[in-house]
């Protein structure tokens, strides 16, 4: 029984660190596209369409 209870807490920290780079990666990401200039957003954008071989023109 001790073996599950610690294998719920072990999921539960899983979760939470997960959750939490979720999180702070979403800030990130927010903050970074609120302070970059329009065009360096849109030549990031273009470029990852051309890598996932997606037409954009």
């Amino acid at each position: 029984m001790t073996t599950k209870t610690a294998s719920i807490a072990r999921d539960d920290t899983s979760s939470a660190l997960g959750l939490a780079i979720a999180v702070l990666a979403g800030v990130f990401l927010l903050v970074a596209s609120g302070m970059a200039q329009a065009t360096v957003l849109h030549d990031a954008a273009h470029d990852q369409r051309h890598a996932m071989a997606f037409p954009c023109h």
